[in-house]
């Protein structure tokens, strides 16, 4: 029989947590409680403990749906950024005292890691809309002129031209992931990845947290980020019908572009609630929602270690620690951090007993040779006076 902890009910526990995997690390996120754990070369783990309120929890508007869906992805994004900067602190990763940085603290009043985050999530923003937004439709386009002009056949329905720009948009994110999951880095962040989600599904079945236990379940989660870009790619092709239905057929692709993208905040909050949906009920519409993006997460995915699951455990706890009251001591406590067996001790003690035993023989040599200096001065001394009596005998006999 399973041990559980809390509430048995799990479906209390849905939608309870939530969390992101980072550099050697896990953050979970618990209500405003945002805990990031990393694991460090030696072995030991650091922990991050953090606050995150959301906007949403002052201004009840922002809280309407499709409204909250926005305004998740926004605060996400600023989330992320804090939580890799905190693993990034973690690992000891400091900057480099050079003209950059230092223009970055005295202009900036910010750290140059700070102003580089910023600055890649500018560029990578502009890159998603260049390569999901415009490049689709220009691609689509280009595949219709061909089709009227080279084959000489009839304009391809508005309909089929979406779809189009949907399997180009599925085609770019499937290759991207691929290439990435390639590097060494990467996959271990994928590995993290796949702990988070095990332990956040284990917590969900109401199970004792321990690496043993999360290992059993499933790396894929409903509630994903890569399922939410996944749907929202998903949406796109049906506003992208929607969009080239009602527009007139020789629309600029240009133009249809940037109606696609003022109606970009509708898809990410449409998204957002049927991802919600998807996460809290299990049935056969949200398994077939939900089964794209859990068939993607075999890319941003991998199985973990027991010691990567440990560290998600860790972050889950110390988010949830009013969830775990057996926990809070080990909290207190810094439990994390490695904890000597008597061997060990035993070691440092002797370590410890010879150092002293070192000392001691230094002082003892060092009291010698400051005697030894003594008697060679004394001796010194009795040689410079005989030395200066000689002369006076003689002068005496002459």
């Amino acid at each position: 029989m399973k041990k559980k902890t809390g509430t048995d009910n799990g479906s209390c526990r849905l939608n309870k947590v939530g969390g992101q995997a980072v550099i050697e690390g896990v953050m979970m996120k618990a209500g405003n409680k945002t805990v990031t754990t990393c694991r460090k070369d030696d072995g030991s783990m650091v922990v991050y403990d953090d606050e995150f309120v959301s906007v949403r929890k002052k201004k009840p508007l922002l809280n309407l749906p499709i409204i909250r869906g926005v305004v998740n992805f926004i605060e996400m994004l600023s989330l992320s950024m804090k939580t890799l900067n905190a693993s990034a602190d973690a690992l000891g990763i400091e900057e480099e005292d050079d003209k950059f940085t230092e223009w970055c603290k005295k202009h900036l009043g910010a750290r140059a890691t700070d102003v580089i985050m910023v600055i890649s999530l500018i560029l990578g923003l502009g890159l998603s809309l260049l390569l999901f937004m415009f490049l689709p439709t220009w691609v689509a386009d280009g595949i219709d002129w061909l089709w009227q002009n080279l084959f000489h056949m009839d304009p391809i329905h508005p309909t089929v031209i979406a779809v189009i720009e949907g399997v180009v948009k599925v085609a770019i994110f499937i290759t991207y992931l691929l290439l990435v999951s390639m590097m060494k880095d990467i996959k271990r962040v994928f590995m993290y990845h796949g702990a988070e989600h095990k332990t956040i599904a284990c917590f969900e079945a109401g199970e004792e947290l321990t690496p043993e236990n999360a290992a059993k379940h499933r790396r894929f989660h409903p509630r994903c980020g890569t399922s939410f870009m996944f749907l929202m790619i998903g949406i796109g092709i049906l506003v992208g019908m929607l969009v080239r239905n009602i527009l007139p057929a020789n629309t600029p692709s240009i133009l249809i572009s940037l109606v696609k993208l003022t109606l970009l905040p509708l898809t990410m909050g449409v998204g957002y609630e049927i991802l919600m949906i998807a996460g809290k009920h299990d049935n056969v519409i949200t398994r077939i929602i939900s089964a794209p993006g859990l068939w993607v997460q075999r890319i941003t995915t991998k199985e973990p270690t027991l010691d990567m699951l440990e560290v998600a455990i860790v972050s889950t706890k110390c988010a949830l620690r009013d969830e775990f009251p057996e926990f809070m001591e080990f909290y207190q406590s810094k439990g994390w951090e490695p904890k000597k067996d008597e061997t060990e001790e035993v070691a440092e003690a002797e370590v410890v007993e010879a150092e002293v035993a070192e000392t001691e023989v230094e002082v003892v040599n060092s009291e010698v040779e400051t005697e030894a200096t003594e008697t060679d001065t004394e001796v010194t001394e009795a040689i410079e006076s005989i030395e200066v009596a000689q002369p006076t005998e003689e002068s005496a006999e002459a």
